[in-house]
Order: C-alpha cells, then structure tokens, then sequence
C-alpha cells in the first residue's frame, strides 16, 4: 500500500524540482535588475531626452516610443486576432483545411521574431513605401502577436458551454446575436490572457523593430505615425553593447523601466480579466 503513496511523493518532488527550476532563475534576474536599475530611477532619468551620446539624460523618448509601438500593435492585431478566432471557432466547418489553418497558426506563434522584422521591412518598409516608422514598427508587431492572439481566443470561446448557444438559438436569437451576447461575454477573459501574451511579446522584441522603426539616436518624440521612434527594448541593446563607457546603473535602470512598463500592461489587463471573470456564471 505504501508504493502508490512513495510514487506520489516522488512525482511530487520532481514537479516541485521543476518549478524551482524555472522561478528561481527568473526570480534572480527579476532582483539583480530592481537592485541594480532602481538607483537610477528619478525624475531626469523617466522624464529626459538622452544627452551626450546616450551617456547621460533620460530615456523618456523610448518610453514613449514603446508605448506607441505596443499600442498600434494591439489596436491591429485584436480586432483581426477575435474575428479570425470567431470564424474559426464558430463559422468555419471541421476538416482538412481547417485543421491546416489551425495548426499553421499555432506553428507562426513560434516563428523567431528576427523572421517577421524581415518580413515587416519586405512589405510595409519597402512595398507599400511605409518607411521606417510607427505605423511599420505597429503593423509588424501586430502580425508577430496575431497567432498568440487567435489561438487564446479561438480556446476561450471554445471553452464556454454549448448549452448556452443552444438556449440562445432556442430563444430565437439569431447565429451572431449568439455570438455577441453570450459567448463572447463569457470568453473575454480567455481573450484577455492573449492579450496580455502578446503585449508582454510585444514590447520586448527587439528584432521586429530594428528593420522598421528603432532610430539609434532620436533625441525628440515622434509627431506622426510616419516618424521613426526610439523603443526601450533596442535603446538597452544600443546603450548595452554599441555605447562605450555607460554607466551600469542606466543600463540596468533602462531594464528596470522595461520590466516595469510590462507589468504595468500586464496588472492593468489582468485586473480587467478578474471583474469579467467575477461575472461568469460557470
């Protein structure tokens, strides 16, 4: 009788292992970046342009310019992102096609970022002449999320129960009345867990918007979605590996702004997912 008990105590310590295994080190890199970054957080530093070569000043125009570049990025891939998840989820009939689609969608999710910066620069910087700009920078972003995006949606609106839509459509609701009124409801925090995926992606790759947006040296905010922008994720990579003699703490201080900046999103979209969530009735 005492086997099945040690079996357990010994999948139990290696699942524990495991996860020990992954906070651990995150939870390390999450302390020395605070520990190191935070003396250089003060006024100057947040609200600044960069001065002498990068060396001294602010990093306010990359802080803006990843706010910018995260937002046109959501504002895309959202609305394409549900609507793709709906038909697929609701509309679109199981067979061969569609399973392809499916998996392809899944498999873009893991496509390195460097490949849609290519891809980004191929189409919006070269083709439709959109230049290095905000508006590139966003639309490449929005194609990276977009599969993360489309499959937590497609998931969360596969997951509320079929019997609402068949009391709905007993009711004499019509197919998108259905949609609208009860599934979605009950899918947005299914959605909302996408959305936070693909904003925390979002406004930490650096490749995407190295060939369509990131100026080195941009010492202004940008006034129109045509401009080149500044972006945390590149200005630490600038000043970490190209600037000589920058001091550690603005380098760590500009990741700890970054961290931040995320987790920020990341609270904001979480605290929307828990009062829909409150409201579900399943």
């Amino acid at each position: 009788m005492s086997h099945p008990h040690r079996t357990q105590n010994i999948a139990f310590f290696f699942l524990l292992l495991a996860t020990l295994l992954i906070v651990v080190p995150v939870g390390l890199i999450v302390v020395i970046i605070v520990q190191k970054g935070l003396p250089a957080i003060n006024g100057q530093f947040l609200l600044d342009i960069p001065r002498q070569g990068m060396r001294a000043g602010g990093i306010f125009p990359a802080i803006v310019g990843t706010v910018y570049l995260v937002t046109g990025a959501i504002i895309f891939a959202l609305p394409i992102g549900l609507l793709a998840a709906i038909y697929l989820s609701e509309y679109s009939r199981e067979n061969m096609l569609t399973r392809l689609i499916k998996l392809a969608i899944v498999n873009l999710a893991g496509v390195p970022s460097v490949v849609y910066g290519l891809f980004g620069l191929a189409l919006f910087v070269v083709f439709f002449k959109f230049g290095a700009s905000i508006l590139s920078g966003s639309l490449t972003l929005g194609i990276m999320i977009l599969p993360i995006i489309i499959t937590a949606s497609r998931e969360a609106l596969e997951s509320v129960p079929s019997s609402f839509r068949e009391v709905s459509l007993s009711l004499g609701a019509s197919k998108w009345q259905t949609i609208r009124h009860i599934v979605l409801p009950n899918a947005i925090p299914g959605i909302l867990t996408g959305t936070i995926l693909g904003l925390g992606r979002a406004a930490g790759e650096t490749a995407p918007i190295l060939f369509t947006v990131a100026a080195f040296y941009l010492p202004r905010l940008p006034h129109s979605i045509f401009d080149q922008a500044m972006a945390l994720p590149y200005h630490l990579y600038v000043i970490s590996t190209q600037v000589p003699n920058v001091d550690e703490k603005t380098r760590y201080g500009t990741a700890f702004v970054l961290l931040a900046l995320v987790l920020v999103m990341n609270i904001i979209a979480v605290v929307i997912r828990t009062k829909f969530r409150k409201k579900k009735k399943w």
